[in-house]
């Protein structure tokens, strides 16, 4: 006599072996095998049940995953956008005072050259004047 399964995998599963030998000896072989058959296809039929249901979770879970990762790279995206018109406002606010620091500094630069080029002018003025009327 075959030693039949329920389905159960696990060794704890299984039922003991003179408690299987009454379960045999009180329906009869036949009747014992049918039932032992009826519930493995009732629980291969569970199982079924079970991996489509999961593969149904699954695909719903995928779904919401992949729509909340778009969501959060379109928020990335915004605020990066929004980043970014800020940077090349800042960076244009200070390339234009930059521009105007070295107009004034020019032009500073440029008064001194001329303060220091009539004082050259006027001194060479006067010390030829000295050389000429001495």
């Amino acid at each position: 006599m075959a030693e039949p399964s329920v389905g159960c995998s696990v060794a704890a599963c299984r039922s003991p072996p003179d408690s299987q030998k009454r379960f045999y000896e009180a329906l009869g072989e036949q009747v014992a095998n049918e039932l032992v058959d009826w519930f493995n296809s009732v629980d291969a039929t569970y199982r079924a049940d079970l991996r489509e249901l999961n593969e149904l979770n699954f695909g719903r879970f995928d779904a919401k995953l992949e729509q909340r990762v778009a969501e959060t790279n379109a928020r990335m995206d915004k605020g990066f956008a929004e980043a970014n018109a800020r940077m090349d406002k800042l960076f244009a606010e200070a390339n234009a005072r930059m521009n105007t620091g070295f107009a004034e500094a020019d032009a500073r630069i440029e008064r001194r050259f001329n303060d220091s080029r009539n004082w050259m002018v006027g001194l060479w003025v006067a010390t030829m004047a000295a050389i000429l009327l001495k």
